[in-house]
C-alpha cells in the first residue's frame, strides 16, 4: 500500500498507533518485566504501521518505542539499561533508540520486499508483522554485545548463564521470550494488517464505483 508518510491520513495513522503505544506502556502490555530483560509488545502497533503506510511511519513508530525505553534507562524504570546507562550514555542511547528506529524502517523494507512476492497476500502480512520483533531482538542484542559484552554488568549474566561466546549468550540470554514476542506480534500483526488491507481495498472499490 504505497502512501505518503507526511499526508494528514499518514499523520492521523501515526498519531493514533504512537497513542496505542502509549496505552499499551501504561497498562503493562508494552513492556512485561522477565529477569533482566522485558518482553515487550510495542513492536506490534510498530510492525502495523510499518507494513500499513511504510518504512518511514515505521521509523517514527520505532522512535518513540525507543525513546520511552531510554526514559526507562534515565529513571531507573529498567535496572538493566539503567545499569548500562551508568557505564555509557551515548551507547544506551544508541541501544534504545537508535536500534528501534532501524527495526521500525526495516520491517517496512522487508515487509514491501515479500509483499512483491507473495501475489495473493496470503503470508506476507504474517512474515512482515514476525519481522519487528525479531529485528527488534538481533538489533537490541546485536549491539548489547557489541558495545557492552566486556562490562562486568553483561560479563556477570554470561558467567551465571555459562555462555561460551557471544552468540551463546545472546541465545540463553533472551530464550523463549523472543519466541513468544515473534508469535504473538506475528499472528496479531498478521491478522490485523491484513483485515485493514482488505477493508481499505474493499472501500477503494466502492468508491471507484460510484
Amino acid at each position: 500500500m504505497k502512501k505518503k508518510v507526511f499526508d494528514l491520513t499518514a499523520m492521523m495513522q501515526i498519531a493514533m498507533l504512537i497513542c496505542i503505544q502509549f496505552v499499551m506502556k501504561a497498562i503493562g502490555l508494552g513492556s512485561v518485566p522477565v529477569g533482566p530483560l522485558y518482553m515487550s509488545f510495542l513492536t506490534l502497533p510498530i510492525a502495523v504501521g510499518a507494513m500499513i503506510i511504510g518504512p518511514e511511519a515505521g521509523a517514527i513508530l520505532g522512535g518513540v518505542f525507543g525513546l520511552v525505553s531510554f526514559k526507562d534507562a534515565l529513571t531507573g524504570g529498567s535496572v538493566m539499561t539503567s545499569t548500562l546507562f551508568a557505564v555509557s550514555p551515548i551507547h544506551t542511547f544508541i541501544l534504545c533508540v537508535v536500534t528501534r528506529v532501524l527495526m521500525g524502517y526495516l520491517a517496512g523494507v522487508v515487509f514491501k520486499a515479500l509483499a512483491k512476492l507473495d501475489r495473493r497476500g496470503n503470508w506476507s502480512y504474517f512474515a512482515g508483522a514476525i519481522a519487528a520483533p525479531v529485528l527488534n531482538t538481533v538489533l537490541f542484542m546485536g549491539y548489547l554485545v557489541l558495545a557492552f559484552y566486556n562490562t562486568e554488568y553483561v560479563q556477570g549474566h554470561v558467567a551465571r548463564l555459562g555462555a561460551k561466546n557471544p552468540l551463546m549468550f545472546i541465545a540463553l540470554f533472551v530464550g523463549i521470550q523472543a519466541l513468544v514476542e515473534a508469535g504473538i506480534c506475528g499472528a496479531l500483526g498478521g491478522v490485523i494488517v491484513k483485515a485493514v488491507s482488505m477493508f481499505l481495498g474493499t472501500k477503494k472499490q466502492a468508491v471507484g464505483a460510484r
